[in-house]
C-alpha cells in the first residue's frame, strides 16, 4: 500500500498557482514581525538616553541634546507603528483573500470531480459524508489559512529575529533564553502527533452526524408517517453523542498544552531577570540593554504559548485537507470519448452486442444480451422486477460500463463518442424523478436555457402539463420546492417529461415514464407520446403494458436475458411470458 503523502505537500501540490500570492503573504507576515519586535530596542534606546544622556548610543552619532536624541526615537517609533500597521493590513488582506480563494477553487474542483465519478461511487457514500466533505472540511482549511499560517511565520521569524539578538547582545548567556525552545518545539511536535488521530476521528464522526441529519431531513415524511421521531431523535442524539466525546478527547489533549509550555517559558524568562539583573547590579551589563533582554525575552517565548491554538487550527486543517485530497485523488473510471458527435448528426440507431454487466463483482444483472433498435423505431422492454431493464438505461448513458461487449450508436461504439455529445443525444424520463428547488419554468428549461416562452409552453402542452401549470398559483412561476415536494407524483411526472421534450434529443428513454399518474393523465400522455415520439428513436420501459403495445418491437427480459420479442399481437399469440402478464394486468386469472 502506497504511503499518503503528507497534507502540506498534498496541498503545495494542489496549490501551485497561488506560490506568488503565499510569497507575498509571507513576506508582509515577516516584515511585519520584524517592525513589531522593533520596540524594545528603541525602549532599550530610550533608557540608554534617560541613564547616559550625552554618552548614549544615539549621541555617538553627533547628537548630544537629550531632548533632540528622544525626538528621534519618537520618530522612528511612528515610523516602526506606520510600518507595523501597513503589513498587518496587507498580510491580514493577502492571508484571506489567499484562503477565500483556495476554499472557493477547492470546493469548486471537488464538485466538478464528484460530478465525473460513476454512479457506483454514490451507491458506496451517504450525502452527508460528501456534503461533510466539500463543505466543513474546506472551511477548516480556509481557517486555518485566515489565522494559522500567518502565526506559525510569525513564531519562526520571532524565533530566529531573536535569538540572533541574543547571541549578538550578550553571547554569555543568550542560552538561557534559547534553552527552554527545543523542549517546547520538541514538546510542540509531539502534541501535534498525538492531536493528529484525534483530529481525524473528529472529521470521521461529523462525516457520520451529518449524514444522519441529511439522510433524515430527505426522509422527513416518512418519519413523520410512521411516527418514529422520537426514535430519530434519540438516534441522532447517539451520533452527535459521538461526535461531542471525540472534540472532548481531542480538546482534552489540546488544552493541556499551553500550561505545560507556560512552565517551560517561566524558567527561560526567571532566568534572564535573575542574571541579567545581578549583572546589571555589578556593573557588568548596561541598564538599556538589560530592558531589552526582558523585554525581548517576554517577545520571544509568551507568543509561544499561543502555538497551542495555531497547532489546534493546523491538525484540524491538516486532517480535512487529507479528506478532501482523497475525493480529489478519486480515479474516475469513466472517461469520455474523443469522437465529437453533434446532436443534428445522430440518427438514433443503437446496437448492443453481446452485453454483461454485473454490479459490483456480483452475479450478472444482464448477461450476453444483444438486441437492435433501428434509428427512427419505439421499442419496448418489459420484464420483472430485477430483470435488468433500467440498468440498460444506465449502459446506454455511460452512468456504469459494460463488463463485456459492445453498445454501438449509429454504428459507433458509445466508449469513442464525446460523453457530453451522447448524453446530450438522450432524453431521460426516470420513474424516479427529480425536481430542482425553483419554479416550474426553471425545471422545464433545465438544460435548454435558451429556449424560449412558446417553446417551454409548447414542450408542455405535449406533455400534457400546461393546464395544470396555468392552475397554478403563480403559473410557470410557481416555487415546486425541494425534490418537486408541493406538486403531486403526476405532475412531477409530467414536468419531468415536458423537460425531455425541450431538450428535442433524437433518442428518447422513457424508463416507467407514467409508473406515477392515475389513469385519465396516462391516457393524455398516451394520446401526447404519438408526437414526441414522431422521428426519434424511442426506449419505453414500462411495467404498464397499455402504455407500450403500440410499440414497433417489444423486448421481454427475464433474468438479464431476451425470453421473447415481437409487436403486441406477436407476443399475445405465442401464449408466453408476455401474453401471461397481458393477462394479469387486464383482469383475467391466469393459471401458470
Amino acid at each position: 500500500m502506497t504511503k499518503k503523502k503528507h497534507p502540506l505537500l498534498r496541498l503545495s501540490r494542489y496549490g501551485r498557482k497561488y506560490r506568488v500570492l503565499i510569497w507575498q503573504a509571507a513576506i508582509c507576515s515577516v516584515l511585519n514581525k520584524l517592525f513589531d519586535l522593533a520596540p524594545p530596542a528603541l525602549i532599550g534606546a530610550a533608557v540608554d538616553v534617560v541613564i547616559k544622556q550625552d554618552n548614549s548610543i544615539i549621541a555617538q552619532f553627533g547628537i548630544t541634546d537629550t531632548f533632540q536624541q528622544l525626538l528621534i526615537i519618537c520618530i522612528i517609533s511612528a515610523i516602526v507603528w506606520g510600518l507595523e500597521s501597513a503589513f498587518e493590513y496587507t498580510l491580514e488582506k493577502l492571508w484571506r483573500n489567499l484562503a477565500q480563494s483556495i476554499q472557493h477553487n477547492l470546493r469548486l474542483n471537488a464538485y466538478s470531480h464528484v460530478q465525473d465519478l460513476e454512479l457506483a461511487y454514490f451507491e458506496d457514500r451517504s450525502t452527508g459524508t460528501l456534503l461533510s466533505i466539500l463543505n466543513d472540511d474546506i472551511n477548516q482549511l480556509e481557517r486555518f489559512l485566515d489565522v494559522g499560517a500567518n502565526e506559525i511565520i510569525q513564531v519562526l521569524t520571532t524565533v530566529i529575529i531573536i535569538g540572533g539578538a541574543y547571541i549578538i547582545m550578550v553571547p554569555e548567556f543568550a542560552w538561557m533564553a534559547i534553552l527552554p525552545i527545543p523542549f517546547i518545539l520538541w514538546g510542540s511536535i509531539s502534541f501535534q502527533k498525538k492531536l493528529a488521530p484525534r483530529y481525524a476521528d473528529v472529521r470521521d464522526k461529523v462525516s457520520v452526524l451529518n449524514s444522519r441529519l441529511a439522510n433524515n431531513l430527505s426522509g422527513i415524511t416518512t418519519i413523520k408517517s410512521f411516527t418514529t421521531e422520537a426514535y430519530e431523535i434519540e438516534r441522532l442524539r447517539i451520533e452527535s453523542e459521538n461526535y461531542r466525546q471525540s472534540n472532548r478527547s481531542a480538546i482534552a489533549f489540546s488544552a493541556a498544552f499551553i500550561p505545560l509550555i507556560r512552565m517551560i517559558i517561566l524558567l527561560g524568562f526567571n532566568g534572564i531577570l535573575l542574571y541579567g539583573g545581578m549583572e546589571v547590579i555589578n556593573g557588568n551589563l548596561a541598564v538599556g540593554t538589560y530592558s531589552v533582554l526582558v523585554f525581548l525575552t517576554q517577545r520571544l517565548l509568551w507568543p509561544l504559548t499561543r502555538l497551542g491554538q495555531t497547532l489546534d487550527l493546523y491538525q484540524r486543517a491538516m486532517a480535512s485537507i487529507n479528506r478532501a485530497m482523497d475525493l480529489l485523488d478519486t480515479p474516475i473510471t469513466i472517461h469520455s470519448g474523443n469522437l465529437s458527435l453533434p446532436t443534428s448528426n445522430i440518427k438514433g440507431e443503437i446496437q448492443l452486442k453481446n452485453i454483461t454487466f454485473a454490479y459490483n463483482e456480483r452475479q450478472p444483472v444482464i448477461e450476453n444480451l444483444s438486441l437492435n433498435i433501428p434509428a427512427g423505431d419505439t421499442v419496448a422492454i418489459v420484464g420483472s422486477t430485477g430483470s435488468g431493464k433500467s440498468t440498460l438505461v444506465k449502459l446506454l448513458l455511460r452512468f456504469y460500463e459494460t463488463n463485456l461487449g459492445t453498445i454501438t450508436l449509429d454504428g459507433i461504439d458509445i466508449k469513442d463518442i464525446d460523453l457530453t455529445n451522447l448524453r446530450q443525444s438522450m432524453g431521460l424520463v426516470s420513474q424516479d424523478v427529480f425536481l430542482f428547488h425553483g419554479t416550474v419554468k426553471d425545471n422545464i428549461v433545465y438544460g435548454n436555457n435558451t429556449a424560449t416562452e412558446i417553446e417551454i409552453i409548447k414542450a408542455a402542452q405535449i406533455a400534457e402539463a400546461h393546464e395544470f401549470i396555468s392552475n397554478l398559483p403563480q403559473g410557470y412561476a410557481t416555487i415546486v420546492g425541494e425534490r418537486g415536494q408541493k406538486l403531486s407524483g403526476g405532475q412531477r411526472q409530467r414536468i419531468a417529461i415536458a423537460r425531455a421534450v425541450l431538450k428535442n434529443p433524437p433518442i428518447l428513454i422513457l424508463d416507467e415514464a407514467t409508473s406515477a399518474v392515475d389513469n385519465e393523465t396516462e391516457a393524455a400522455i398516451a394520446r401526447s407520446l404519438e408526437k414526441i415520439t414522431r422521428n426519434r428513436t424511442t426506449i419505453a420501459i414500462a411495467h404498464r403494458l397499455s402504455t407500450i403495445r403500440h410499440a414497433d418491437c417489444i423486448y421481454v427480459l427475464e433474468y438479464g436475458k431476451i425470453v421473447e420479442q415481437g409487436t403486441h399481437e406477436q407476443l399475445l399469440a405465442k401464449a408466453g411470458v408476455y401474453n401471461n402478464l397481458w393477462q394479469v394486468q387486464t383482469g383475467v386469472r391466469v393459471n401458470i
